[in-house]
């Protein structure tokens, strides 16, 4: 829905402006947004970033003058804090909701499969269309995805439909934070929350969540380095391209092309294989070793096709987000979905954030001929450093299927 509008064209200075804006407030939105979310339900909640989208994009659907453009970076930078993190974390905290403990890792395989889907259509329609077109397509699109939202998405009583009898079978395989046998109004009162919502939580506060439990803790680490490392290969690939293979921005374009392809073929393939017969722990460590191959390849790329062969590792790398949000959602009850997966969004947004800030100069450096030795991927190898940290703390992490704590407390 809200994809088509990122393939609209900003200058360089401008995103990154808008995308540290956008990944700090992120950081705390997210969490007080997804805890909400588990008090008032999630439909309620997700009609916040729905809503939020359609503002800029309805801007640049008005005009593309000096002013609407001033107008449209403004609306962007703040409801991008609220809907583009919010409305990723809200969409999994449902599916959650939905779908029973025992198939929710393939259900957000699926998830990540149609979101890679959307923006390889919203790249081709940009192509094909104007840019006045595009504008307005986009607006379009962001209005039909709140109204077939409000029209016919069921609500689910943030989290207590999980607690139904269709399904015991997701409460058998997670992590409760109480015991069993109590009722899912006592459930909700021992359950650990942040603190009441009339102000936004400190950083400590969100801290304590994560470091109440190894498996969040390792979680949160992972999350975080493995964000660092694909936005730094992300955000250079195209400048040591340029710099060592000569690539055009339409050969850079087809080569995310090639990447969302093969992504949502592995996401809604590929995954629902492999998951049955390896579990969410070892496929998570199969995926990392895939995104730190990826990196390492792209850093030694001798030729210009060797790109095309690193792109071709992405059929497992981009496995790592829906394991790593399975992972974490079986560790928690119904009514704490929420705020999790807003808090692993928020450390996402993080990296996003430090990145830029580490990998841009990095690479510039390593570009230049300042440099003591001649490998300009140096910066894309430690991109698969920060992805190399990942995969370290993913081989402890306990497989999410598993209770090793029979007491039903958090291990």
């Amino acid at each position: 829905m809200s994809v088509l509008c990122s393939r609209i064209c900003c200058t360089s200075s401008q995103c990154k402006t808008a995308k540290s804006v956008t990944g700090l407030g992120a950081l705390v939105l997210t969490p007080v947004v997804g805890n909400l979310s588990d008090r008032h339900g999630r439909k309620a909640l997700l009609a916040l970033p729905a809503t939020a989208t359609i503002v800029p994009l309805g801007i640049l659907a008005c005009g593309r003058t000096r002013a609407y453009l001033y107008a449209y970076y403004a609306a962007k930078t703040l409801t991008a804090m609220v809907a583009e993190g919010c409305m990723l974390s809200l969409s999994l905290a449902y599916v959650a909701d939905r779908v029973p403990g025992t198939r929710r890792a393939a259900a957000f395989g699926v998830f990540s499969g149609v979101c890679s889907a959307g923006l390889v259509a919203s790249t081709v329609a940009a192509r094909a269309l104007s840019v006045s077109s595009t504008c307005q397509v986009a607006a379009l699109a962001a209005v039909a995805g709140a109204v077939y939202m409000k029209a016919f998405l069921q609500e689910t009583d943030g989290g207590a439909s999980s607690c139904g009898a269709d399904d015991q079978e997701a409460a058998s395989h997670s992590q409760p934070l109480c015991m069993p046998s109590s009722s899912s109004s006592s459930c909700e009162e021992a359950s650990p929350r942040l603190p009441p919502l009339r102000k936004a939580p400190s950083l400590s506060e969100i801290a304590a969540l994560l470091t109440s439990s190894s498996t969040f803790s390792k979680v949160a680490v992972i999350t975080f380095f493995h964000g660092l490392g694909e936005a730094g290969l992300l955000n250079t690939l195209l400048y040591f391209l340029k710099a060592k293979f000569h690539y055009s921005k339409n050969q850079y374009a087809d080569l995310l092309l090639i990447i969302g392809i093969t992504a949502s073929v592995s996401q809604l393939t590929v995954m629902p294989l492999l998951l049955p017969k390896l579990g969410e722990r070892k496929l998570l460590t199969i995926a990392l070793i895939a995104s730190c191959g990826n990196a390492f390849l792209y850093s030694i790329a001798w030729s210009s096709w060797v790109p095309y062969l690193a792109a071709s590792l992405v059929i497992l790398s981009m496995l790592v987000t829906p394991c790593v949000r399975s992972i974490v959602s079986k560790k928690v009850g119904p009514f704490e979905q929420g705020m999790v997966q807003g808090c692993i969004t928020g450390i996402s947004s993080t990296a996003n954030v430090i990145s830029p800030l580490i990998f841009t100069p990095l690479t510039a450096w390593c570009l230049s001929e300042a440099t003591p030795f001649y490998l300009k991927g140096f910066s894309l190898a430690c991109a698969g450093f920060a992805m190399l940290v990942a995969l370290a703390t993913s081989i402890s992490v306990i497989p999410a299927e598993v209770q090793p704590d029979r007491k039903h407390t958090i291990y």
